[in-house]
Order: C-alpha cells, then sequence, then structure tokens
C-alpha cells in the first residue's frame, strides 16, 4: 500500500486545511486525461466509490483504483519550497 513520508504528510495536510471548502478531505490520486501520462492529483472532500483510503497523521490520500494498483509500492515525498510543493514516488523501503 502507497506510504507518505512525514513531508508529505505535512503538505497534504497544509493543502487541505488551505481549502476549508473540502474540511476533512483529502488529495485524491487518479490517472492523468491520457492514461500513459502519470497522475493527476485532486482535492477533494470525500473518496469517490471505489477509492481507497491512505491516512498518515491525519493526512489523508484517496486513491483511484487504477492508481491504487500501480502505487501498492511507492513511497508519496513532498518538496516544499516558498510554498509551492512538488510531489514524487520513490520505491518503498
Amino acid at each position: 500500500m502507497l506510504t507518505l513520508t512525514e513531508t508529505a504528510t505535512t503538505a497534504v495536510k497544509a493543502i487541505i486545511s488551505g481549502t476549508p471548502e473540502v474540511e476533512g478531505g483529502g488529495l485524491r490520486i487518479g490517472q492523468g486525461l491520457d492514461d500513459n501520462q502519470g497522475f493527476a492529483i485532486s482535492v477533494v472532500a470525500n473518496p469517490l466509490p471505489g477509492d481507497s483510503t491512505v491516512e498518515s497523521d491525519g493526512a489523508k490520500v484517496f486513491l483511484e483504483p487504477a492508481a491504487s494498483a500501480v502505487l501498492d509500492d511507492k513511497t508519496l515525498d513532498a518538496q516544499i519550497d516558498n510554498g509551492s510543493v512538488t510531489f514524487a514516488l520513490v520505491p518503498q523501503l
């Protein structure tokens, strides 16, 4: 199952807390517009039916079924720079 680094956990919580209309929600990771072009991330109030939920210290990430299968052995990391967040996926150790 996808795991989150401490930095990713902090970033997800900051994004959600800065989006009052999705209070208690999380980030949703799904397939991008082109199935071969990575993933799309959105801020949502609730998971969609079929989504799996990964929670780390209060940070929630909802995974679309296809994304869940691909990300099963990955860790979500983040880099925070001047208020901007960049996410990366790395292999689990």
